[in-house]
C-alpha cells in the first residue's frame, strides 16, 4: 500500500493487446513504472521503436508510454518485454490475455492458466495479482489461485497475507472517443478482504472511480452481465429485422421511431452478426458454467443462436437478390466492405465479415474485401483468409455483381459507392438517404 501511495509500485501488464496496452497507458500517466509482457516479440520490437500496432491508439500514444522517468525496479517508465522471467520484478501483475471459445463453444482458459503458472513460478511476498480477462464466475478463485500456489517456489506463501489476488474486469471499447480508459469506473473484487483493499488502492491511484464489490465472483459475474445484456438486445433487433423485412417493413425506421421514447427504451441496431472479443464470446462462458451446476441459461443460448445465424441470413439475401437479377452466386464477383467488427477501427476479432467471405467462397463466388483500416488479413484462431484489401474506385465497383456493406466506416463515400455499384446489400443502413436507382439497394 505504501508503494502504491508513493508511485514506486512496479505494475506489470501481461498481454499488450486492445486491453493491456491502454491499461499500461493509464498507469504510466498516473506515474507508475510499468513493465509490459507479451509473447509476441514483434510487438515488443515495435513498442521499443515507438510504433503502434493498434491503429486507433497511434504512435503518439506509444510516445506517451515511453516518455518520462519512472522509479522502482523497472528503471524506465515503460519497458516492453517478452521475458516472462522478469515477472518477479512487478509488485502488481495484471493479466489481460485472451479468453476465447474452443470449437465446441466452450471456454478456453489456456491463456489464463498458462499465465497464472508463469506468475506462480516468480510469485513472491508483497505481490498483487489481478485477472482482467473476461471469464465465468469462480475462475480467479478456482483456476488462477491453485495454479499460482502449485507453481510457487515458496510453499509457505498465503493469499491475503503474503500475496494478494483479485478480479477487475476490463471495460475497453476500442475506438471510443467520448470516454477514456481512465474515466471508465473500475469494478474490483478480491479473493479476500486484504486482496480487495490492495486492488482497490492500486486502481484507485490511476482511475477516476473505483466500484468495490464483495468478492471476485461478483466482479466476474458483473462483467458477464454487461455483455450478455448487449448480446440479448442485439439478438432481439436482429430477429426483428428478419421478421419485419419479411413483412416489408423497414426495421431501421421502426427503431428510429421507438428510440424517440425518452424512457423505457434503449437503442440497439441490427447488423450482419456479432463481432469483437466480448459480445460473441462472453455469454457462452456463463451458459457453460450454468450447465456445470445443473442449470440452463436458455435466454442466453437463444440469443447466441439468433446472432450466429445472421451471416447466413445476409448471404441468403444476397444470393436471392443476385438471382432476381439473373446472376448465379457461383462465379459471381462479390465485394465485402469493411473487415473490422465495427466502424473506424482495425479490430477484426470475431468479425462477421470473415463468416460472410467464407460462406460466399463456399458457394463458388469470387470474393474480395476493402477496409481502409485493415490493409491485409492475418492468421487468426478460426480464420486465415490470406487476403489483401483491394482499391475502392468507381471503376472497380462497377466490376462487382454485388457489394455487401458489413462495416460502415466513416471514410467510405456512400454516394460514390451507391452510384457506381450494380447491387448493394446494406447490413448497416449505411446508405440511408443516398439516392439510388430502382431496387439497387437491398437492406439486409
Amino acid at each position: 500500500l505504501k508503494k502504491i501511495a508513493d508511485r514506486t509500485a512496479v505494475v506489470g501488464v501481461v498481454g499488450l493487446g486492445y486491453v493491456g496496452l491502454p491499461l499500461a497507458g493509464v498507469f504510466r500517466r498516473a506515474g507508475f513504472p510499468v513493465i509490459g509482457f507479451d509473447i509476441d516479440e514483434e510487438k515488443v520490437v515495435m513498442l521499443r521503436a515507438g510504433k503502434s500496432y493498434i491503429r486507433h491508439l497511434g504512435d503518439d500514444f506509444i510516445a506517451g508510454l515511453n516518455s518520462g522517468a519512472g522509479g522502482g525496479k523497472a528503471g524506465a517508465g515503460f519497458e516492453p518485454t517478452a521475458d516472462f522471467s522478469r515477472l518477479n520484478e512487478a509488485d502488481a501483475v495484471l493479466i489481460c490475455v485472451p479468453t476465447p471459445l474452443d470449437e465446441k463453444l466452450e471456454p478456453d482458459l489456456s491463456y489464463v492458466n498458462k499465465t497464472a503458472e508463469d506468475i506462480g513460478q516468480s510469485l513472491r511476498a508483497g505481490q498483487l495479482v489481478v485477472l482482467e480477462s473476461t471469464t465465468y464466475p469462480g475462475t480467479t478463485r478456482e483456476d488462477v489461485l491453485p495454479r499460482l500456489l502449485a507453481k510457487s517456489k515458496n510453499p509457505d506463501l498465503r493469499c491475503g497475507t503474503d500475496f494478494f489476488l483479485a478480479f477487475s474486469p476490463e471495460r475497453e471499447d476500442p475506438g471510443r472517443k467520448d470516454t477514456t480508459t481512465r474515466q471508465i469506473p473500475k469494478v474490483v473484487g478480491g479473493i479476500d478482504e486484504p486482496s480487495s483493499r490492495a486492488a482497490a488502492a492500486l486502481y484507485g491511484a490511476a482511475f477516476e472511480k473505483i466500484v468495490p464489490v464483495s468478492t471476485a465472483e461478483v466482479a466476474e459475474a458483473a462483467k458477464l452481465l454487461e455483455n450478455i445484456y448487449r448480446a440479448v438486445n442485439i439478438a432481439l433487433v436482429n430477429e426483428m429485422k428478419v421478421v419485419l423485412t419479411a413483412m416489408g417493413i423497414d426495421v431501421w425506421e421502426v427503431i428510429n421511431a421507438a428510440a424517440t421514447k425518452p424512457f423505457g427504451f434503449q437503442r440497439f441496431d441490427p447488423g450482419p452478426g456479432l463481432g469483437g472479443h466480448c459480445i460473441p464470446i462472453d455469454p457462452f462462458y456463463l451458459s457453460w458454467k450454468a450447465e456445470q451446476i445443473g442449470q440452463r441459461a436458455r435466454f442466453i443460448e437463444l440469443a447466441g443462436e439468433v446472432n450466429h445465424a445472421m451471416p447466413k441470413y445476409v448471404v441468403d439475401r444476397t444470393v436471392r437478390a443476385l438471382a432476381e437479377r439473373g446472376v448465379k452466386v457461383s462465379g459471381s464477383r462479390i465485394l465485402v466492405l469493411g473487415l473490422a467488427y465495427k466502424a473506424d477501427i482495425d479490430d477484426v476479432r470475431e468479425s462477421p465479415s470473415f463468416e460472410l467471405i467464407e460462406q460466399f467462397i463456399e458457394l463458388g463466388a469470387h470474393v474480395e474485401y476493402n477496409d481502409p483500416h485493415t490493409p491485409k488479413t492475418h492468421r487468426m484462431r478460426r480464420h486465415d483468409l490470406g487476403m489483401t484489401s483491394v482499391p475502392l474506385t468507381p471503376q472497380s465497383l462497377a466490376g462487382y455483381d454485388a457489394v455487401v456493406i458489413s462495416t460502415a466506416h466513416s471514410a467510405y463515400d456512400w454516394g460514390m459507392i451507391v452510384g457506381h455499384s450494380r447491387l448493394i446489400v446494406d447490413t448497416r443502413n449505411a446508405t440511408r438517404g443516398v439516392p439510388a436507382e430502382g431496387d439497387k439497394v437491398v437492406r439486409s
